[in-house]
């Protein structure tokens, strides 16, 4: 309420001496100019002054304080425009809360690569309030796990702490054996990738967007990406192809034209451990049909979090964890859980009682 106050005061402030900052100098213009005009028409009467030399006085005291003018119509702006460098220049002088290791241990190279184990993982957006309490998991390298379960449970949290959005409260999430804490920004980025429901392009083409993935990939591996993925298609109908811009935040593209996008970023990244999170809710029946043919060439021989409310997704995975309330509370392969008699078995019921 206090902030409020103080907010409302300042605001009342700055339009008072902007509404008195403006009037004035209009006022002070023109009592100079008739001042002028009166006295310079005085003297041509008189003889002393060509009428010309009046007409560029004049025009001269007017383009005096035509600046003085506008510099009141942007004051405000100018205040503004202050205000959010001061905050531009508090946020980057901020220390990051996830910080780069002073020491960065590098993962461990060769096949075989991609084992996730979270021990006795402690989580909380806020300290009163926590999402994961104690999680013990552990993910076998090239292993496909679903995480499935109500809003809220800690699906998405258990992504972000893997991806190192968010570092736990307490115990540690290891790939590879290695604490997420004590790897280097740049060998966590290419190990780990994740790909949301809304990913962001960026203006340019085509084949610049897709190549993010791999900034040196040459063109005939991104064309391999997109046809892996089942892009090439729909990128080919496009009016230059690769070549097209996608303008800004990917407009020219359909929601699921820019997912397909995305996913081929993902495959030309060809990342350790690849995080899916609710990237195929934004899909048409044909485009998903298109994905999920694809999502067999991507998580082969890789380690994949899928988090998906779609049974169809869910169902090509190894494992499934059933998240409610920040814990595992049913874990075992898709086709075992739904026969048994639990969560995911009522769900995939209601999901296959859909389809009829």
């Amino acid at each position: 309420m206090a902030l409020g106050d103080d907010y409302r005061r300042t605001s009342l402030h700055a339009f008072r001496l902007i509404a008195t900052y403006s009037p004035a100098i209009k006022l002070v213009g023109n009592v100079t100019v008739a001042v002028v005009l009166c006295y310079g028409g005085w003297r041509v009467l008189g003889g002393r002054t060509e009428v010309g030399v009046l007409a560029a006085f004049l025009l001269y005291v007017r383009r005096f304080f035509e600046p003085m003018q506008e510099l009141s119509q942007f004051y405000n702006s100018l205040q503004s425009a202050t205000a959010a460098l001061e905050k531009l220049a508090g946020v980057l002088d901020e220390p990051p809360a996830v910080a780069e290791p002073p020491r960065p241990v590098p993962l461990p190279a060769g096949p075989g690569r991609g084992e996730l184990a979270f021990r006795a993982v402690s989580f909380g957006y806020r300290a009163d309030t926590p999402i994961l309490a104690g999680l013990e998991l552990t993910v076998p390298a090239g292993q496909t796990v679903a995480l499935i379960g109500p809003t809220g449970a800690g699906k998405s949290t258990i992504a972000k702490l893997v991806a190192r959005f968010h570092d736990p409260d307490t115990g540690t999430v290891r790939l590879d054996g290695v604490d997420l804490r004590d790897v280097g920004d740049a060998d966590l980025r290419r190990a780990v990738v994740l790909v949301t429901q809304e990913n962001h392009l960026f203006s340019g083409t085509v084949a610049e967007n897709i190549r993010f993935g791999r900034p040196g990939a040459d063109d005939a591996a991104v064309q391999a990406a997109a046809r892996a993925i089942g892009a090439h298609e729909f990128i080919a109908a496009l009016p230059d192809g690769y070549a097209t811009q996608v303008h800004r935040r990917g407009g020219r593209l359909s929601a699921g034209q820019r997912q397909l996008v995305a996913f081929a970023r993902a495959f030309l990244a060809d990342p350790t451990v690849l995080i899916l999170d609710e990237a195929t809710s934004s899909l048409d029946v044909p485009t998903e049909r298109l994905v999920q043919r694809a999502l067999g060439t991507i998580l082969r021989d890789r380690t994949a979090l899928v988090i998906a409310h779609r049974l169809s997704t869910v169902e090509t995975t190894d494992r499934v964890l059933v998240i409610d309330g920040g814990r595992i509370v049913e874990d075992g392969p898709p086709a075992v859980l739904a026969e048994a008699d639990g969560r995911y078995a009522a769900l995939h019921r209601q999901w296959r009682d859909s389809l009829v």
